[in-house]
């Protein structure tokens, strides 16, 4: 009995469907690899915020009233404070350079003159300084709000001017007045729309008392 073979046709037949199975193949595995890349890159970006949140507030519960310099200072673009370190007083600046969220901070120092050089040398910031970090991008604007009074306000209002005496209980000149800490901060973080961030980002937290 003769065999009957296959036809070119119904081998052309068969690579054609062959090369569709496998393109579609392709297109699957294609896809659940950029998936899968779409989610390891949101989820790296996640943990480099939630890493930068975490050194913002870290920042802040440290926050330390000198009397020699503000200790929390916002100017619209800077927010300029004065942390506690196991070696002495540090000065740290958070900006806003371009859509980076950076943050700058000086040697801890134990004199007053340092803590005093330190402040005036933060003034005059241009991004490029040793100990300048850029530690989040897609920022495009951030707001802050001090809770005085049981209530938020601006964090630039003048309200949060109030008249103190100075440490150590000494007398306080005639007139003389001091920044006092607020009882909270309120952080709103804006980011760009190719950030990878959906919305805005609103942190709260509470100040720790100043020591009598």
């Amino acid at each position: 009995m003769r065999r009957r073979g296959f036809t070119l046709i119904e081998v052309l037949v068969a690579l054609f469907i062959l090369a569709i199975v496998a393109g579609l193949a392709w297109r699957g595995v294609d896809g659940m690899t950029r998936s899968r890349d779409v989610a390891s890159e949101r989820l790296e970006k996640l943990l480099r915020l939630q890493s930068v949140v975490a050194q913002w507030e870290a920042d802040l519960a440290q926050v330390q009233d000198s009397g020699i310099v503000p200790a929390l200072r916002f100017d619209g673009a800077n927010l300029r404070l004065t942390r506690r370190t196991p070696e002495g007083l540090q000065l740290v600046v958070w900006s806003l350079r371009g859509e980076s969220w950076t943050r700058w901070a000086a040697p801890p120092v134990t004199r007053s003159a340092a803590l005093q050089e330190a402040w005036l040398r933060s003034q005059q910031l241009i991004g490029t300084e040793d100990g300048q970090l850029r530690l989040l991008g897609g920022v495009a604007g951030w707001q802050l709000y001090f809770w005085r009074g049981n209530a938020w306000s601006n964090a630039q209002s003048s309200a949060d001017l109030a008249a103190a005496p100075p440490e150590g209980g000494a007398s306080a000149p005639e007139g003389a007045t001091r920044e006092l800490l607020p009882e909270g901060v309120r952080l709103v973080l804006n980011f760009a729309e190719a950030s990878g961030h959906a919305g805005d980002l609103t942190r709260d937290l509470r100040l720790a008392p100043a020591a009598p």
